[in-house]
């Protein structure tokens, strides 16, 4: 959805209520968890180093529980800190140009796991009227054999509507954007 104002809080939370038993707006739900993605989307992987050690690592689980990779000015997350549970929905807006384009996703599922290499996070995948289809994970990873922490960003995607469809190169700009600033907030958020 396109707007020229800021969206409506009210008109945000009757969206995510009309959506809160809507299906997924693509069949390969839960993808991300495989190695390899499905066949007919374009794949975006990003990393950042974050810091080190334990300390590092809860930091950026505690950035991630607060959403700070879309503390970015020119995106807004609806409700601004939601739980990071299965089934959670939420709105994202993202202004380019003087225009808000106003989507909707749900975290499919989270990630916490321990051993040699701990990661913890959570996939959102898109749902309908979205301008996109597929999913998107955001991790962190503290990899105890040389102590760093890692902040990742993989997702699928594939044009959804036919602006979308029309102005891909201009969506893919903006997703390259939301990687590259993304990384920077998480970096912000993690520094000592």
């Amino acid at each position: 959805m396109f707007v020229f104002t800021t969206p409506g809080d009210g008109a945000i939370c009757e969206r995510l209520a009309q959506l809160s038993s809507a299906p997924y707006s693509y069949a390969e739900v839960g993808a991300l968890e495989n190695p390899v993605f499905p066949i007919g989307y374009l794949a975006d992987r990003h990393r950042a180093l974050l810091g080190r050690g334990a300390a590092g690592y809860e930091r950026a689980k505690a950035a991630l529980r607060r959403w700070e990779m879309f503390h970015l000015g020119w995106v807004r997350l609806y409700p601004s800190a939601p739980p990071i549970a299965a089934g959670t929905s939420i709105g994202i807006s993202a202004r380019f140009l003087g225009v808000w384009n106003l989507n909707f996703c749900r975290i499919v599922y989270t990630v916490e796991d321990k051993g040699d290499v701990e990661r913890f996070g959570f996939a959102l995948g898109t749902l309908p009227g979205h301008i996109l289809s597929g999913e998107e994970r955001f991790t962190v990873e503290w990899h105890r054999a040389d102590d760093s922490v890692w902040y990742h960003v993989c997702a699928f995607s594939r044009p959804d509507q036919l602006l979308s469809r029309l102005g891909y190169p201009i969506v893919r700009q903006l997703q390259k954007r939301f990687a590259k600033e993304s990384h920077a907030a998480m970096a912000r958020a993690t520094a000592i």
